[in-house]
């Protein structure tokens, strides 16, 4: 495995049902609440933001950002960006 957890309870979470429950911090309302972290490059992550009210995934590396309504698409990025940031 490639990258590691941060958020083991969110990130089992989303890939089984919405996470529109999940509460955030003042800091994750502004900063986004990080899932998960490539352990090769620590500017690629995987966040879940809320934007204009819904949460929504967010893959970030270096100083660009992607953002997602679905895990899938989300992971799907996270992982291509993962396998390009291995070699």
């Amino acid at each position: 495995m490639n990258y590691k957890i941060s958020n083991k309870q969110v990130f089992e979470q989303a890939q089984v049902r919405s996470v529109s429950d999940v509460p955030f911090t003042e800091e994750e309302l502004q900063n986004g609440m990080m899932l998960a972290i490539a352990k090769e490059d620590d500017t690629l992550a995987l966040f879940l933001v809320e934007v204009d009210g819904q949460k929504k995934f967010e893959v970030r590396w270096d100083d660009s950002h992607e953002t997602f309504t679905g895990w899938y698409s989300a992971w799907e990025n996270f992982t291509w960006c993962l396998n390009i940031a291995g070699n």
